[in-house]
């Protein structure tokens, strides 16, 4: 059977599907007991553009449905991923915000806690931030917010009220975002000349190699690397002047984007690029051996918790990421193999997971569960739980990894 094919929403080029996950629900919605039979779903494949490399998903999730005025996910909720975002803003403020009266806008802002670091800094800034809940978080700590998604329109409003930014940032946020094209054009509006657009984003290379495959998932409806990034932008007037790799969220990479002939473009983009064409990532059957892979190690870990349970040994989740759901419900894994998963944000407690309904308890209550091993479906968040969860593994209790295969930790 041939593989489906799309339009690129990039260069309109020919997208050939390399993976399908089949029937996935909305990653970040935890239902409620009342609200499992009005689960959204859709069909979660991605494929390459044969064009200009973008990896992209072959079918777009309504943006209104995925971040909703309840949004759960919050940037702070990581010690690991405060620290990254203080010191990522301490970074923008020495190298690009040091001028007279700078102002720095921040596009999915989150809790706010980069800008809380520029606030402090006594620096003008603006989070846009679609999520009404998350922005009245972040209104609550003294940083400034719009409430709405970045588009021109905004842009054009912000630049009205605001004048131009020196910098605008986004973290794991651009690759939520299919209409790039409307995007580029409010920087276009939004940036100073000689400003800076700035953002990180799950890196392919680190996909491919590490088998992070669960980072495919509704909100990632682009997985970018620099020869796609450094194309895409100069199809809309910009151009790529350095690249950073990052070990946050199992590898990512921060990309930086000026108007062309501002800057130099410094040595790594031509590296990384490089390093990209040694390794294939824009090769289709590089992806294809990565779906195959994906494969192999899913119907392993459901045959090792298949075996656990039937050696009578209690095995249940930690993390009620929005990852999960892509592992989860590709393999099929339910309550009958995990009987629940626990979490420390509150919003999540007392919910189920999307699609696979296994309940999210505190973890709290995971210290005197019994449990012998957890499946941790934060792994990127490892050393962190385990000096949180101490206890744990003091009494025996092993974490259960499974990129890029199944291990125990």
């Amino acid at each position: 059977m041939e593989p489906n094919e799309s339009t690129c929403r990039i260069c309109g080029g020919r997208v050939r599907e390399f993976f399908d996950f089949g029937r996935q629900p909305l990653s970040d919605h935890f239902p409620t007991e009342e609200e499992v039979d009005k689960e959204f779903f859709f069909r979660l494949a991605a494929g390459m553009c044969a064009e200009c490399t973008m990896v992209q998903l072959l079918e777009e999730v309504p943006r209104d449905r995925m971040f909703r005025y309840d949004y759960p996910y919050r940037s702070s909720g990581s010690e690991y991923m405060r620290e990254h975002f203080h010191d990522t803003a301490r970074h923008l403020i020495a190298t690009e915000l040091s001028g007279p009266d700078p102002f720095c806008v921040e596009i999915g802002s989150n809790d706010g806690v980069m800008l809380r670091t520029v606030r402090d800094a006594g620096i003008r800034h603006l989070g846009v931030e679609p999520s009404g809940a998350v922005a009245e978080v972040s209104r609550a700590k003294g940083v400034q917010v719009r409430t709405a998604f970045f588009e021109e329109s905004t842009a054009r409003e912000i630049a009205d009220e605001h004048g131009p930014a020196d910098v605008v940032y986004a973290a794991n946020t651009l690759c939520h975002i299919p209409y790039l094209d409307s995007v580029f054009r409010g920087l276009d509006v939004l940036l100073a000349p000689d400003g800076v657009f700035v953002f990180e984003d799950p890196y392919l290379g680190d996909i491919v190699e590490k088998n992070t495959f669960d980072q495919i998932y509704d909100e990632h409806f682009y997985l970018f690397t620099a020869r796609s990034v450094q194309t895409a932008a100069r199809s809309f007037g910009f151009e790529l002047i350095d690249v950073e790799r990052l070990p946050v969220h199992g590898g990512e990479v921060r990309y930086t984007l000026a108007r062309p002939g501002r800057r130099e473009p410094g040595p790594r983009v031509a590296e990384l690029i490089a390093e990209e064409n040694r390794r294939g990532l824009g090769d289709p059957m590089v992806l294809e051996k990565f779906g195959t892979e994906v494969k192999r190690v899913c119907w392993d870990l459901v045959a090792r918790l298949r075996e656990l349970r039937d050696h009578g040994y209690y095995v249940v989740g930690y993390g009620a990421t929005a990852k999960s759901a892509t592992v989860l419900n590709y393999t099929g894994i339910g309550p009958d193999l995990l009987p629940c998963v626990y979490d420390t944000t509150p919003e999540k407690i007392g919910r189920m997971l999307p699609g696979s309904h296994i309940p999210i308890r505190s973890a709290e209550e995971f210290r005197t569960s019994g449990a012998h091993y957890a499946l941790l479906f934060a792994w990127n968040h490892l050393d962190e739980v385990r000096s949180r969860e101490v206890a744990f593994t003091e009494q025996g209790g092993r974490w259960i990894l499974y990129v890029p295969q199944f291990r125990l930790a």
